[in-house]
């Protein structure tokens, strides 16, 4: 009986009976509506809540989640999160988890080619656009080229442009992963849901690491575009 509340219920999601960011109605009116008990309800609501399509607050009530927008992103430049969704007609937005001035990690050290006891300014943020979670990013920068990120406010290059660090080339590495429970939270999506890993170390024309990212991106969100050729076609074989 819950799991056909609960499909009646996902319809009326789809049918935008419930616009996005609304509280459910109450449990008597979506009873009454349904014409089940409130014990039923409760199973299909958290049946819904554990697929991802409703989010539940406790105090606040149970929210309709609207989908991610999705986005083709090409390999072969090097933008900023903030500057593709401008692009898109998205508007980009953070929340962020952490930030501020710490020792780097054994990782970080050997990443950027700093000295274990040199200051790296740690940023992690949830990256959304049109106010729906994309990405988780844990980005990582030598204070020599931050300072205390005081400056940092929606895009972390524009910040180092404005101190004339832009990067300008980047190494990316991509793999496909299960989220953790805490990832699956921020990005609400379900737990162990698919996502692309990503690595990135940023350079600048000099060679020096300037930035080291890990990112999970949503995978319902993002399609990772790359451009290939054949070169001048010799030995070429299919």
């Amino acid at each position: 009986m819950a799991d056909a509340v609960a499909e009646r219920l996902k319809a009326e999601i789809a049918n935008g009976r419930f616009a996005h960011a609304d509280v459910l109605p109450g449990e008597r009116e979506l009873c009454a509506m349904f014409e089940v008990s409130r014990t039923t309800l409760r199973r299909a609501i958290e049946s819904l809540a554990e697929e991802g399509a409703l989010s539940r607050h406790h105090g606040a009530g149970t929210f309709v989640r609207r989908g991610a927008p999705h986005i083709d992103q090409p390999l072969s430049r090097l933008t900023s999160f903030t500057e593709d969704m401008r692009l898109r007609g998205f508007k980009a937005s953070n929340v962020v988890i952490k930030r501020g001035l710490f020792l780097p990690t054994p990782e970080e050290t050997m990443m950027l080619g700093v000295s274990p006891r040199d200051q790296v300014f740690r940023f992690e943020r949830l990256r959304l656009a049109d106010g729906a979670p994309m990405a988780l990013e844990r980005a990582v920068v030598p204070a020599a080229f931050i300072g205390d990120g005081s400056e940092v406010g929606e895009s972390l290059y524009a910040a180092l442009e404005g101190r004339g660090w832009r990067p300008v080339r980047a190494l990316q590495r991509l793999r496909a992963t299960l989220l953790a429970p805490e990832e699956a939270a921020l990005l609400q999506t379900p737990r162990r849901s698919a996502a692309l890993e990503i690595h990135r170390i940023a350079y600048l024309g000099d060679g020096r690491c300037v930035e080291y990212t890990h990112s999970f991106y949503r995978a319902d969100a993002y399609d990772f575009v790359a451009e290939l050729s054949l070169g001048d076609g010799k030995g070429a074989s299919a």
